[in-house]
């Protein structure tokens, strides 16, 4: 289950699949709760995968929000698509990404 041509969707319904595809591979691995919710991530926060060495980062849902972010997930979309199994990876470099989260906290 990928996500569909973006530009077809809404918002809202891009979100709600990125965030469902997150839980689906905690859920494939053994990584989350009873009710669903990974182990390490805490409540409306997601994981995402950064630069070369795929650095691991736990982000607030809220960010998906910010024009920033989403044009992030658009190279990440254009670049990898959704259709893999190392989770939702973005097309930055670390310092890149730590310069921009730390913008937008």
């Amino acid at each position: 289950m990928g996500i569909k041509n973006s530009s077809k969707l809404s918002q809202k319904a891009v979100i709600k699949q990125i965030v469902k595809r997150c839980s689906n591979m905690a859920k494939k691995h053994g990584l989350e709760t009873e009710e669903g919710l990974p182990l390490d991530v805490p409540k409306g926060h997601f994981v995402v995968y950064v630069g070369d060495n795929r650095s691991r980062y736990i982000v607030p849902i809220s960010f998906l929000n910010r024009a920033e972010f989403q044009n992030l997930l658009q190279l990440a979309e254009e670049e990898f698509g959704f259709e893999h199994n190392m989770g939702l990876t973005l097309p930055c470099e670390e310092e890149v990404f730590e310069s921009l989260i730390s913008s937008l906290r």
